[in-house]
């Protein structure tokens, strides 16, 4: 059940910033590129999470760090890790 609320709130997200972009008439590749970035994200955080669990490291998918790893990606997911392994 939380995988579907946070998908769910994953999709409002989504649909809350395409609204604002054509709102404010922002180019649409703008958004794909952030939409994009938002995916790889978000499955590299549930993939670290799931492998992670083998080892007995995770990291809990809050707020902020869907935040992080949506907004910057790749380099978000990994400065989540470093953050989690310095101050656990």
């Amino acid at each position: 059940m939380p995988n579907l609320i946070s998908l769910l709130t994953f999709a409002a997200a989504v649909f809350a910033v395409w609204l604002v972009f054509k709102i404010f008439s922002f180019p649409i590749k703008i958004f794909f590129r952030m939409l994009i970035n938002a995916i790889i994200g978000a499955v590299i955080l549930l993939a670290f999470n799931f492998f992670g669990n083998i080892i007995g490291f995770t990291i809990p998918i809050t707020w902020l760090t869907a935040l992080i790893a949506g907004v910057f990606g790749i380099p978000g997911v990994g400065a989540i890790i470093i953050y989690m392994l310095l101050f656990p």
